[in-house]
């Protein structure tokens, strides 16, 4: 079958247009966003018209959006939903009634209809999601408290977006005669339906589905089974007339919990990433330039009073919560745009005639330019310092440290289970991050956090905390995955406090080139433990006993320090069993001139 050499030339157009622009806009400091955004505008129909159709890019690029709010809720545990309830349903609730009513009143007074001012306060009221999430992940901070109420707003918007698109035809002119009224109440009855089938089939399918996925040991059919739980969830949700994110985000909360979500969020993060860059380019494709160059004034100024507007909107209802005013600058600079959602809205409105399209085109317009204007406001406001202020105490949903594992054991065959055992014992948390699926389910029903891929993976260590850890144990006994993993963290986390298992020399020689300090050989302590025993069957006396071993311990690690000396390409060569051997005559021969007949001393024979 020949390839779609139109499909080719688009995607290849996409991918030129984000590699010349982006990385401009960043070195320059104005963000990725905005990148996107004036690639799309370059790209569209206003401009070089390289990729015709921008609605039908923008409606496939909403998957980014998707993707972006399955991740999201993976980060979301129920607990700490639960703690954020106030933030969610209050504080949101408050910014998007304040600000949905001043817009309304000034689209009144500027003579719109009161049903169609209601719409388009509401939907200039809401901000993109993606947008404010990028932003703050740019400037690292989403785990700060003015990124925790900036989710909380984002997400009873998107919330409170599925309400009234739902209520959209009562506001129609004919909506009570062409049965619109039922057809609004049915649409509700089948999105509840449907949510309420969605929670209860993922919360009792969706581990057991991962457990046997994981039992076929392929990572291409775990990251299908992934992509085909979040597309499934928004599908779903779609077809039930409710909002595609609110699927996927649904899907991400009730995995948040589950051993595979390391695994599950590194997987899709390269598609979430992707897709988000094509979302702000089809925003950038769908902005009517003819539009604001036919009237250049009036939509600047339409967009300056949307900026001023919420700004001060969120000053007031962040005071209204009692929180401080920096708190309500930082909102204000940061969703004081408009949202994708106002798209669906007014073309919503468009078809159930309350809202002409000469409107709808401006109103579209508006947001477009308020999006791509954003990123350059909040990168002036950094750069003015205006937003620099002392960090106070965070809620328990706030502090990264809250969710700090003390150590993490990396590999849980029979060495890992011994740590893991003793500091259960001393009630210390740890977490375990292990590739075998049976594993990981036993270890979870003890009630300790697990989770379940391959640790030589850079993003799945990440997601798995190793960054945040205060001690990693690193107890994989595979020598070449150990060696991987070991190298992996003293590249990425050079920080970080490091202890490893080691088969044998050759591998305690290879984790010490590392940078690896603490290396614990694991046949080491048990063959002095039994050699112990052996000389007090024979007769030596404990302390006599105990300081000898002591003594070929301290000899032992300086050997082998010493063999550290020795040519690196030798010593990177696979250990043969001759070379072995002859490793340990050496070994011999070391402690016979090493050791003086004084210092180990022959045990007087047992009467």
């Amino acid at each position: 079958m020949p390839v779609d050499a139109g499909l080719t030339y688009s995607a290849l157009v996409f991918l030129v247009a984000a590699v010349a622009v982006v990385p401009l806009c960043k070195w320059l400091g104005l963000g990725e966003v905005l990148g996107y955004l004036l690639a799309g505008v370059a790209i569209g129909p206003s401009v070089l018209g390289l990729v015709p159709d921008p609605e039908q890019v923008l409606g496939f690029s909403q998957i980014g959006i998707v993707f972006l709010l399955f991740i999201i809720g993976l980060e979301l545990k129920l607990s700490r939903l639960k703690l954020m309830r106030q933030a969610v349903f209050a504080f949101g609730s408050l910014q998007l009634v304040t600000a949905s009513l001043a817009i309304a009143l000034m689209g009144w007074w500027l003579g719109l209809a009161p049903t169609a001012a209601l719409i388009v306060g509401f939907g200039l009221g809401l901000s993109s999601t993606p947008l404010v999430l990028q932003l703050l992940g740019e400037g690292g901070e989403l785990q700060s408290r003015q990124g925790r109420y900036a989710f909380s707003i984002l997400l009873f918007q998107d919330m409170a977006t599925i309400p009234l698109l739902a209520l959209i035809p009562f506001l129609g002119a004919d909506s009570a005669l062409d049965g619109g009224a039922a057809s609004a109440f049915q649409d509700v009855g089948l999105g509840i339906g449907a949510l309420a089938v969605l929670i209860f089939g993922g919360r009792y399918l969706l581990r057991p589905f991962f457990h046997q996925v994981a039992r076929m040991r392929s990572r291409e059919m775990f990251l299908a089974a992934a992509l085909m739980v979040v597309l499934g969830a928004a599908l779903l949700m779609e077809q039930a007339g409710l909002s595609m994110a609110l699927g996927a985000f649904v899907a991400g909360v009730l995995l948040a919990d589950s051993e595979y979500r390391p695994a599950i969020e590194a997987d899709i993060q390269p598609f979430k990433g992707l897709l988000l860059g094509l979302f702000f380019m089809a925003v950038g494709m769908t902005a009517q330039v003819e539009l604001l160059l036919a009237e250049p004034l009036r939509i600047l100024l339409l967009v300056l009073g949307l900026f001023v507007v919420k700004f001060f909107m969120l000053l007031l209802a962040t005071r209204l919560f009692r929180r401080p005013w920096r708190v309500g600058l930082r909102l204000g600079i940061l969703m004081g745009h408009g949202g994708e959602f106002g798209f669906v809205l007014f073309s919503t409105a468009l078809a159930a005639g309350v809202m002409d399209a000469a409107l709808v085109d401006t109103l579209i317009l508006i947001v477009s330019l308020s999006i791509a204007l954003a990123p350059l406001i909040n990168a002036l406001a950094l750069r003015s310092g205006l937003l620099a202020h002392k960090k106070k105490p965070a809620r328990d949903y706030d502090r990264p440290e809250h969710h700090r594992p003390r150590v993490l054991i990396i590999g849980f065959s029979r060495f890992g289970q011994v740590v893991g055992r003793v500091l259960q014992n001393l009630q210390i948390p740890f977490t375990v991050l292990d590739s075998d699926p049976e594993r990981v389910d036993f270890v979870r029903r003890y009630g300790h956090e697990v989770y379940f891929g391959d640790a030589s993976r850079l993003d799945l260590l990440e997601a798995a905390g190793a960054g945040r850890a205060h001690l990693l144990v690193l107890a994989v006994g595979e020598v070449d995955m150990s060696i991987r993993v070991a190298s992996l963290i003293r590249r990425r986390f050079p920080r970080a406090r490091l202890l490893a298992r080691a088969r044998d020399r050759y591998h305690a020689q290879q984790l010490m080139r590392l940078g690896v300090s603490g290396v614990i050989r694991e046949l080491l302590l048990s063959s002095l433990e039994m050699t112990r025993r052996v000389l007090l069957e024979l007769g030596v006396e404990d302390d006599i006993a105990r300081h000898t071993i002591e003594t070929f311990r301290q000899h032992d690690e300086y050997t082998l320090a010493r063999q550290m000396e020795a040519s690196r390409e030798e010593q990177q060569q696979p250990q043969s069993h001759a070379q072995a051997n002859r490793e340990l005559q050496e070994l011999f021969q070391a402690d016979a001139e090493s050791l003086t007949p004084g210092t180990l001393e022959a045990p007087a024979p047992r009467s």
